[in-house]
C-alpha cells in the first residue's frame, strides 16, 4: 500500500511539472519584444500594379440617355374669335367665346377635321404656309386667300379657280364644305345686316333728293307781263297790247337763281355718288366668310395633338394646346468634347430599359437640336451621358459637318436630336428612357492596347507607358490610337512593347 501511494504521488508531480513547462511555452510565445511588434505592423513593400498590353479590335462610341419624343412640337391657338364678334345676340352668335368641345389629347388630325367647337361652332384644320390671322371674305384677296382656295380644291370643292380673289365662287365652295361637315357657313351677322339697310336707305334718300332739286330747277321760271304797243279795234276803241294769265311767254331766272340751283344739283349728285360707292364697297365685301377662329392652318397635315389645356367650359384664349407630328424622335445631351466627334447623319444604336433594340440617325446639333420652346417649358428629361472615348481620341470617318457647341466650354452640354425613321419597339412609347450608343471609328483590325491609366505623358510632351521586366521598369515612347471602354491603341517606337508586355497601371 505505501509504495503504490510513492508511485501515484510521483505520477501527479510529473504531471504538474509537464502543464507547468507547457504554459510557460504557450505565455512565452505570446509575448514579443517592441522591435518585434513594429516589425509585424509595418507596410509590406510597395510594388507596381500591372497590366498585361492586349492585341484586340476596338470601337469608339459615345454613351447617353435620351427620351423619346414626338417630332416638330407646335402651339396651338386660334387667331381671331370663332363667329362674327363678341357681343351676344338674340339668336347666341356671337356670344362670349366658350368651348362647347374640347380637343382630343393624342388624335391625329387630317386636313379638313374638326379641331374643337367653340360656341357650337367649327374649328377647322387646314393645311398651308400662311398663318391664319384675319377673317377672309368676298372681296378680300392675299396668300391667305390662295392657300384657302388650295384647301378647297383638295377637299373636293370647287372655289372656281385659285386666284387669290375671294369671289361668288368661293365663297359657294366654303359653303358647301361648311354643310359636309354638318355646319352652316358664317352668313352675316344682324349687324351687317342692319348696316348693308342703312347704306341701302342712304343711296334711296340720296336719289329722292336728286330728283327733287332737278324737278324744282325745271319749274322754277315764271310768266312775265306783255309789254306789246297800242293798236286801234274796229270800234275804234285802243288795245293796250298786254294779255292776261294766259298770254304772254316765261321770263328768265336771274343769274343768282341759276348759280343756286346749279350748287343745289351739283350737291345732291355728289351725295348719291358717294352713297352708291359706299354700298357698293360694303356688298364687295358682303356675305358668306370663313371667321378668324374657324380655321387653323398647319404647314404640313396629318398632325397629332400631344397636349391639350382646355376643356369645355373654358375661354378659348392664348394656347390652348401643342401638337407635333407623327413622327418620333430622342432628345439627348452630350458634354460640348463629345459632340465635337459627332456629325449629322451617323448611325445610333437605340436601347429600351427592356433591352430592346432600334436605329436612328443623328438629324441636328446644338441649336438646331434644341426642343422648341412656346410650347410649355416642359422638361424633355434628356441627361448628359457618359463617353466611352478619351483624349486623343480620332474621329470616325464619316464626312458630314462636326458639331459645333455655338463657342462653349468644350465640358458644356449639347443638344442633341436622333430621327428614327422605323420605331419598332419604341412605337407608341413617347417620354420612355432609351441608351444612345453612337459609334465614333472603329480600330484598323487588332491593335495593341493598354488601359488608360498606363499612359502618361512626359515633360517634352510624349506619350509614354512603363514596361515591367525582370523586376526593372522602362519607359517606352508610344503614339496614341482611338480610345474604347477605358482602353487606348498605342504603337510603340520600334519593337519595345508586344502583346503580354506587363505595363504599369499604378503603384
Amino acid at each position: 500500500m505505501t509504495r503504490f501511494s510513492t508511485r501515484k504521488q510521483l505520477g501527479a508531480v510529473i504531471g504538474a511539472v509537464v502543464l507547468v513547462g507547457a504554459g510557460g511555452w504557450v505565455a512565452g510565445s505570446q509575448v514579443h519584444s517592441p522591435a518585434d511588434a513594429a516589425a509585424a505592423h509595418s507596410a509590406p513593400k510597395a510594388v507596381p500594379v500591372t497590366v498585361a498590353v492586349q492585341r484586340q479590335s476596338l470601337t469608339a462610341t459615345v454613351v447617353s440617355t435620351g427620351a423619346v419624343e414626338f417630332d416638330s412640337p407646335e402651339p396651338l391657338s386660334l387667331a381671331g374669335a370663332v363667329g362674327t364678334g363678341t357681343a351676344a345676340t338674340a339668336g347666341g352668335e356671337g356670344a362670349e367665346q366658350r368651348v362647347t368641345k374640347a380637343p382630343v389629347s393624342g388624335a391625329q388630325v387630317k386636313e379638313g377635321d374638326v379641331l374643337m367647337t367653340v360656341n357650337g361652332r367649327p374649328v377647322l384644320a387646314l393645311q398651308g404656309a400662311v398663318p391664319m390671322y384675319r377673317a377672309m371674305g368676298p372681296g378680300m384677296s392675299g396668300d391667305d386667300v390662295k392657300q384657302l382656295q388650295k384647301a378647297l380644291v383638295r377637299l373636293g370643292f370647287e372655289p372656281g379657280g385659285v386666284t387669290g380673289t375671294f369671289g361668288q365662287g368661293t365663297a359657294a365652295a366654303v359653303t358647301g364644305w361648311y354643310t359636309h361637315k354638318g355646319y352652316q357657313a358664317q352668313q352675316p351677322s344682324p349687324d351687317e345686316q342692319q348696316q348693308l339697310g342703312t347704306l341701302q336707305q342712304s343711296v334711296s334718300a340720296a336719289q329722292e333728293a336728286l330728283l327733287t332739286t332737278t324737278a324744282a330747277g325745271a319749274g322754277s321760271t315764271h310768266p312775265a307781263p306783255k309789254t306789246g304797243t297800242a293798236r286801234s279795234t274796229d270800234s275804234g276803241t285802243a288795245d293796250s297790247g298786254g294779255s292776261g294769265d294766259d298770254g304772254g311767254s316765261p321770263s328768265p331766272e336771274s343769274s343768282t337763281d341759276k348759280k343756286v340751283r346749279a350748287i343745289q344739283l351739283t350737291s345732291a349728285k355728289k351725295s348719291l355718288d358717294m352713297a352708291n360707292a359706299a354700298l357698293s364697297t360694303f356688298q364687295a365685301s358682303y356675305g358668306t366668310k370663313v371667321p378668324a377662329g374657324e380655321a387653323v392652318f398647319f404647314p404640313k397635315l396629318p398632325v397629332r395633338l400631344d397636349k391639350v389645356t382646355v376643356k369645355a367650359g373654358d375661354v378659348p384664349s392664348g394656347q390652348i394646346g401643342t401638337v407635333t407630328s407623327s413622327d418620333l424622335v430622342v432628345q439627348a445631351v452630350v458634354p460640348g468634347s463629345d459632340a465635337q466627334l459627332l456629325r449629322k447623319g451617323m448611325a445610333v444604336d437605340l436601347t429600351t430599359t427592356e433591352g430592346e433594340k432600334a436605329h436612328g440617325t443623328v438629324a441636328a446639333l446644338g441649336a438646331d437640336a434644341a426642343p422648341p420652346t412656346p410650347q410649355d417649358g416642359a422638361d424633355h428629361g434628356a441627361s448628359a451621358g457618359t463617353t466611352e472615348q478619351g483624349a486623343g481620341s480620332e474621329t470616325g470617318e464619316d464626312g458630314g459637318e462636326a458639331a459645333d457647341p455655338s463657342g462653349s466650354s468644350s465640358s458644356a452640354p449639347v443638344q442633341l436630336r436622333i430621327s428614327v425613321p422605323e420605331p419598332g419597339p419604341m412605337a407608341g412609347q413617347a417620354g420612355a428612357s432609351v441608351k444612345v450608343t453612337i459609334k465614333i471609328g472603329d480600330s484598323d483590325g487588332k491593335v495593341l492596347t493598354v488601359p488608360l491609366a498606363a499612359v502618361r505623358t512626359s515633360a517634352d510632351g510624349k506619350a509614354r507607358v512603363q514596361v515591367l521586366r525582370g523586376g526593372n521598369a522602362r519607359d517606352v515612347r508610344v503614339t496614341v490610337g482611338l480610345s474604347a471602354s477605358g482602353l487606348v491603341e498605342v504603337k510603340p517606337d520600334g519593337t519595345a512593347l508586344k502583346q503580354g508586355d506587363a505595363v504599369v497601371v499604378g503603384q
